[in-house]
């Protein structure tokens, strides 16, 4: 659209509320947290808000550049649809979600239901043009359209749509506004195996993890397995039960599954959310991949990354254990 990046960095040197989009999934939420960061350099005045799904509200108040958060809680909704109960509580959230006036609102998610969001709320509407989503209908709720590479990274697109919604041009590494400090304590090592996800193609086999948690024992560090669903506690266990002294926590919301994380001396995980909340927070890792494309969702951080396998090729035993070993050199 001719014009509008001069009309823009006219109507942005006077912007004091924006709600950014982004709902889910865990992954996603961390891969926008280095567009807020930017977005927070380039508008130290602006009040930033973030819409977000309920379960990853806790983590995205973690972000200081975030003034406030608003928890939706789409998914629980679609479970219980018939119940009185919840469209009380969607006819509140959508009055909330029209109470400000936004001078800006920015969906960098680009799917049909964040589409509607925006529409729902009050301001002028970024996103991405219909070439540069998923779910090109999408981009028919947005009053500016965007072009931005679907080949790049996700944190990169993010990065990319934010810059151009508020007339700046991303530079330099992600940074994910987390501070890993914040989270460490004096506990004795520990390595955090992240061996659940929600698409079974991602996973490893069961007794990868035993022999790799097994080599990690022997060089004197605690295993801990987190988990999020019945089932994955439930693999957690029988992982831990051929490891003696592993440790199987309770489940957490997510600003203390941050803090078991980032107080982790390594962590060794699939392509699951949590491995990205890792690298976020500069933790020492190694990922494993075997159901996805690592150039298109590897873990971005500022600490030692190893990435291990591939769609559809994921790695074996040993060259995770031997990963390991030059990680603690």
């Amino acid at each position: 659209m001719p014009g509008i990046g001069s009309s823009l960095t006219a109507n942005i040197s006077i912007m004091p509320d924006i709600l950014f989009i982004k709902t889910s999934s865990l992954g996603d939420v961390i891969h926008h947290m280095p567009a807020l960061t930017e977005a927070r350099a380039a508008r130290p005045d602006a009040r930033i808000t973030w819409l977000v799904e309920e379960a990853f509200a806790p983590l995205a108040r973690l972000h200081p550049g975030v003034d406030a958060v608003i928890p939706l809680a789409l998914r629980r909704w679609r479970k219980s649809l018939v119940s009185p109960a919840t469209w009380t509580e969607i006819a509140a959230g959508w009055r909330g979600l029209r109470a400000a006036n936004y001078d800006l609102i920015v969906d960098t998610q680009g799917l049909g239901k964040t589409g509607v969001l925006s529409r729902i709320a009050r301001g002028t509407r970024h996103g991405y043009d219909r070439n540069s989503i998923k779910e090109p209908f999408a981009s028919s709720f947005y009053d500016v359209r965007h072009t931005v590479s679907r080949g790049l990274h996700a944190v990169e697109r993010n990065r990319i749509l934010t810059g151009l919604a508020l007339g700046y041009a991303p530079q330099g590494a992600p940074d994910f506004g987390l501070d890993r400090a914040r989270f460490r304590g004096t506990e004795a090592p520990y390595v955090v195996l992240l061996h659940a996800t929600a698409q079974p193609q991602k996973e490893w086999p069961v007794e990868n993890w035993i022999a790799l948690g097994r080599e990690i024992q022997r060089q004197g560090i605690e295993v801990v397995l987190p988990w999020g669903s019945v089932a994955e506690r439930a693999r957690s266990e029988q992982i831990a039960s051929a490891l003696a002294g592993a440790r199987v926590p309770e489940r957490m919301p997510l600003d203390q599954v941050a803090r078991l994380i980032g107080g982790a001396h390594y962590v060794v995980g699939v392509d699951t959310g949590l491995l990205h909340l890792a690298a976020a927070l500069g933790v020492p890792l190694i990922a494993i991949f075997a159901g996805s494309k690592p150039e298109l969702t590897r873990p971005v951080g500022s600490g030692p990354l190893t990435v291990l396998g591939a769609q559809g090729a994921p790695p074996a035993v040993d060259d995770a254990i031997a990963a390991f070993g030059k990680l603690r050199i």
